[in-house]
């Protein structure tokens, strides 16, 4: 059976839910979005006050709340079908956080440890390890795709674009499609 435009997107977040839920329960709180701001500081050796720090924690509060807002829920968690509603809903409402372009140049900036302004391999490497913990054989596949003109680094313009597809393309063979192994 073919997949729908619109299932491409819920698998990719349905990986991200999968990713995001650490201790396996079958929600994702606001603990499981510290614990990951926590592994991009950890990670990446950022003191609190660094920031860089300071901007993926608020970006990561307030894309808590917001999907919390978009959930329609009372609770202070979600289902992975919540989860996957509210960042659904999330992603197109830019009156309050713009999900893609906020969160994406605050994971930028982390990312591109050395600070030069693009994202090199090993960084990537780096990112996919020991933030999202993903070992998915194809991962690294990425690096290449998201690298659109072949310098050999992504740049942040190349970073945001892939964020967005990973949001909103239905294209599973979009480089941001692409995080968390192929769809």
């Amino acid at each position: 059976m073919t997949r729908t435009m619109q299932d491409i997107i819920s698998i990719k977040l349905e990986r991200s839910f999968d990713t995001m839920d650490a201790n396996h329960d079958g929600y994702v709180d606001w603990t499981d979005y510290q614990q990951l701001a926590d592994r991009y500081i950890q990670a990446y050796r950022l003191d609190k006050g660094d920031r860089r720090s300071r901007a993926l924690q608020t970006f990561t509060q307030i894309y808590w709340l917001e999907l919390l807002r978009h959930s329609g829920v009372e609770a202070d968690r979600l289902t992975k079908e919540q989860f996957v509603t509210a960042n659904r809903l999330a992603v197109i409402d830019t009156s309050r956080l713009n999900v893609v372009e906020g969160g994406g140049h605050a994971i930028f900036d982390v990312i591109d440890g050395d600070g030069d302004g693009e994202i090199s391999k090993d960084e990537f490497a780096r990112f996919l390890r020991d933030v999202w913990r993903s070992d998915a054989p194809d991962a690294m596949d990425s690096f290449t795709r998201l690298d659109t003109d072949g310098d050999g680094a992504i740049s942040r313009q190349e970073f945001i674009r892939s964020i967005r597809e990973h949001y909103l393309s239905n294209d599973p063979d979009a480089p941001g499609s692409l995080f968390f192994g192929h769809v």
